[in-house]
């Protein structure tokens, strides 16, 4: 698969013709909501969630009832203490760097740091069918009036000189899963400019994307965070990986 789509890269083919003939020989490859539909019921190990709405190409998947009320507040109350300002990747260097087109603060956790995330994390792990180890670890978001997160992508693009630290701890971040922790009074939509599609913030709720499939990144999963207008927005993002991350 790697020479095929170095050879169409060298033949001049643009990226989204790559990733279309990708798709194709490799339909299933990687972490997916497999078998959905919308009002679909999925039975996890531990949690009934329901499709509520979706994009086929690319996926986009918004998901009710991923996590119960107070999943949703215990979350909260574990990042609370540890809350930092977020920070962006640096496309030259690779190092996180505080940037003014993200206004959020953040807390980051291992894996399976306590029971609540370890039970978060089986769970997404049988959703998209992804091992956990192939996942970094959670980061629970918070956003208050003005926050936000201009439009962006999570891959790394592997033509920037910062990517290359991030792409030897795992590969490529493959997808993502959003987790909304409260429901803000206005504003803070995930926002996808590309393809026209939004998901609203509802406490519960789950959204999840492609980034990248067989080793060619999807630009139309650049997606924002619009601002909070009113009240706060609590988020958790779970990145999948191609390998395990370490």
């Amino acid at each position: 698969m790697e020479s095929m789509i170095g050879a169409m890269r060298d033949a001049g083919h643009a990226e989204p013709v790559i990733l279309d003939v990708v798709r194709h020989i490799q339909p299933a490859s990687g972490p997916h909501i497999r078998g959905a539909g919308t009002e679909t019921s999925l039975s996890l190990p531990d949690q009934k969630v329901t499709i509520v709405s979706q994009l086929a190409d690319p996926e986009i998947v918004v998901l009710r009832d991923f996590l119960s009320a107070e999943e949703c507040s215990a979350l909260i109350e574990e990042a609370k203490s540890r809350l930092a300002r977020s920070t962006t990747v640096s496309r030259e260097t690779g190092q996180a760097e505080v940037h003014h087109a993200r206004t959020s603060d953040g807390a980051f956790f291992t894996r399976g740091e306590t029971p609540l995330i370890d039970k978060i994390e089986q769970r997404i792990a049988a959703l998209l069918q992804w091992p956990v180890e192939h996942g970094e670890g959670l980061q629970v978001l918070r956003y208050g009036i003005g926050g936000e997160y201009r439009p962006h992508f999570d891959y790394f693009d592997p033509k920037l000189a910062g990517s290359a630290q991030h792409l030897s701890r795992g590969g490529q971040r493959l997808g993502t899963l959003l987790m909304y922790l409260n429901t803000p009074e206005a504003g803070g939509h995930t926002s996808f400019p590309r393809v026209g599609m939004t998901i609203a913030p509802i406490a519960g709720h789950a959204g999840y994307f492609i980034s990248s499939v067989g080793g060619v990144i999807d630009e139309r999963s650049e997606h924002a965070s619009v601002p909070i207008t009113q009240g706060e927005k609590w988020v958790a993002t779970k990145w999948l990986r191609e390998r395990p991350f370490v």
